[in-house]
């Protein structure tokens, strides 16, 4: 049939040579295809929770089964007076073969019931055939989906009709049997599709929720730095213009070098607008306060301590001012912390730790366990994103993990070079010095502090 007739052909025949090619599909395409049956998972709701040697046993409970069954057909076959051997084995082999190739093992039942017939005098469907084709066809549709269950109980309802010369009596038992037992499989095999399409589409809105929350975040980033460089650059811009200004008689050379500085200054201050600026939304308003730092700290303790959470500070170090961006880094890294603790923690009690080294600051929040009868807001780690896309940014280190008394921890390590060093003063081994320094020091503040 060309592609012209199919288009201008009616609906039901669409259907019906859609139907007839699912069954070519199901039962007629790659019959002897070899597909063994896969042992149970051991990650089960309930394997996982069985011994490990008992749990090696339980994933071939399956197999196990189908055995079983192919011994009950062999034993029903065994109770024929005539020719009881075979019409056990026979019947019984087509079972053994759903477990390696399950839709050879469907046409094997359907001759093995011929066979079963010619030799036996129990009529078309005897113990043994009739036994063994209702489990085929539930291995087989539990292996496969539930239209080829379909075509099976169809394909069988037309068999026996056909060699019982259109009884209805004689094969309106299998009929009926198998129409319920796959009826089952068929509904527990939707319900296990349903519940795996719904772990696969949280899975991916999990994934989508972290890279959303990871791009917002980087834009809130973007947007703050661009407020705290186009600041610099503007005072660059600013004094660039007015240094002429400071010196009397200044000779032409300086004024020109000022000049260029100060043009310099706004192109790049008009480059950062338009590439940084893009990242603002339309309704987005530049804040009138500047940035927070490190100096406001105590405001926000006042906050969370108002909210509820008993906090405590210690700074350990010479304090010193900071690169805004870090500053910044710094106080969002500690104020995202401190909010997770008012979520996750209610009732908890928080530390604050802040340490001042040479190459650069380390931070560690700490908080109790969850105490009073709030219970704790379900998050997603959407703050623990943020942090550490700010502590990536800086090339810094971070960890965040479960504490040992039921509470959590946040360490952060962002490193800040020394404006002035001589040359081959400091080497990458300084820079670990530093890093353990500050490791050293949280340790002791931890351990003997508390």
């Amino acid at each position: 049939m060309t592609e012209t007739q199919t288009k201008t052909s009616s609906p039901e025949f669409r259907a019906a040579a859609g139907a007839m090619d699912g069954l070519r599909e199901d039962l007629f395409r790659h019959v002897f295809a070899y597909r063994p049956l896969p042992p149970l998972s051991p990650e089960g709701r309930f394997i996982r929770r069985l011994p490990e040697g008992m749990r090696r046993a339980v994933v071939w409970t399956p197999h196990a089964l189908v055995l079983l069954a192919a011994l009950i057909v062999l034993m029903a076959g065994l109770a024929n007076w005539q020719y009881r051997f075979l019409m056990g084995f026979v019947p019984a082999i087509s079972v053994a073969m759903t477990l390696v190739r399950p839709v050879a093992a469907f046409w094997g039942s359907m001759a093995a019931t011929i066979f079963c017939a010619i030799l036996g005098s129990e009529g078309l469907w005897g113990p043994s055939a009739f036994i063994a084709q209702v489990v085929v066809m539930v291995v087989v549709a539990a292996r496969t989906r539930p239209r080829t269950a379909a075509w099976m109980w169809t394909l069988t309802l037309l068999f026996g009709l056909l060699l019982e010369a259109g009884e209805p009596s004689i094969t309106a038992p299998m009929a009926v049997l198998s129409a319920f037992a796959l009826l089952v499989v068929t509904v527990v095999q939707v319900r296990r599709d349903a519940e795996r399409e719904v772990t696969v589409q949280r899975t991916v809105t999990a994934v989508e929720r972290d890279r959303r929350t990871l791009l917002e975040e980087r834009t809130t980033i973007a947007r703050e730095l661009h407020d705290v460089v186009a600041h610099h650059m503007s005072v660059v811009a600013i004094q660039a213009e007015a240094a002429p200004y400071r010196v009397e008689n200044p000779p032409p050379e300086l004024e020109q070098a000022f000049v260029t500085i100060r043009e310099n200054a706004v192109a790049a201050l008009t480059e950062l607008r338009r590439v940084l600026g893009v990242v603002r939304a339309e309704d987005h308003e530049a804040p009138d306060a500047p940035q927070p730092t490190l100096a406001v700290l105590d405001g926000l303790l006042d906050n969370v301590r108002e909210a509820g959470l008993e906090t405590e500070k210690v700074i350990t170090g010479a304090v010193r001012e900071l690169p805004q961006g870090v500053e910044l880094s710094a106080y969002r890294i500690i104020q995202e912390a401190l909010s997770n603790t008012l979520r996750h923690a209610p009732g908890a009690a928080a530390r604050v730790e802040i340490a001042y080294v040479l190459g650069g600051i380390g931070l560690r929040i700490v908080n109790g366990p969850p105490r009073g009868l709030v219970k704790p807001s379900p998050g997603a780690g959407h703050g623990i994103t943020g942090m550490r896309e700010r502590v990536a940014m800086l090339n810094g280190a971070m960890t965040a993990a479960a504490a040992e008394d039921g509470g959590y921890e946040v360490a952060v390590f962002l490193p800040v070079p020394p404006a002035e060093s001589e040359p081959g003063e400091r080497d990458d081994r300084g820079d670990r010095d530093d890093r353990g320094a500050v490791a050293e020091t949280l340790v002791i503040e931890r351990d003997g502090g508390a």
